[in-house]
């Protein structure tokens, strides 16, 4: 994998500046949490919608300043694996969430406590994905070998057959 070969100095930026974000992320889904539950929300429904704002806003920047791929031409091939991969992590921070708030105890049934769990096992989840898939060379290997797979033989452009060793053919 190419993103295997970047140094090490390099990686520890890379990974500093995801968690960065991943903190901006997590003020902005404190702040619609808070709001939400101010104005009545139940928890688990504050949560859904300070996630997806929260992944919108984590999407803007990672593409754009951390890992610097967001491209116009690409970007809703790129939005849409952000959230697919951006899912799996939502699930499993939300699930945290819900499973801990439900406890009604008075450390960990807290709110913002269930935020802050549900948030750490999402940000390794989101990060792998964003460097490997997202933004990195795996998603373009894994589109050309769809492409290959569902593109019919008959749609691509047929090139000549290269003359083997040995025989008369050039």
């Amino acid at each position: 994998m190419e993103d295997l070969a970047i140094p090490a100095p390099r990686r520890r930026r890379l990974l500093a500046k995801f968690t960065g974000v991943a903190l901006i992320g997590f003020a902005v889904s404190a702040l619609i949490l808070h709001l939400g539950l101010e104005a009545g929300l139940r928890p688990w429904a504050a949560r859904l919608i300070a996630l997806l704002c929260a992944m919108h806003v984590t999407f803007l920047i990672n593409g754009r300043f951390v890992f610097r791929a967001l491209t116009r031409r690409r970007f809703l091939a790129q939005w849409a694996a952000y959230v697919t991969n951006s899912a799996f992590g939502n699930f499993y921070n939300y699930w945290v969430f819900v499973t801990l708030e439900s406890t009604h105890r008075e450390v960990i049934g807290n709110p913002y406590v269930a935020l802050l769990a549900g948030s750490i096992v999402a940000w390794a989840i989101n990060f792998t994905g964003a460097r490997f898939v997202v933004f990195g060379g795996a998603a373009r290997a894994l589109m050309a070998r769809w492409t290959r797979m569902f593109v019919s033989q008959r749609s691509r452009p047929h090139a000549p057959a290269s003359a083997e060793p040995g025989s008369s053919r050039r």
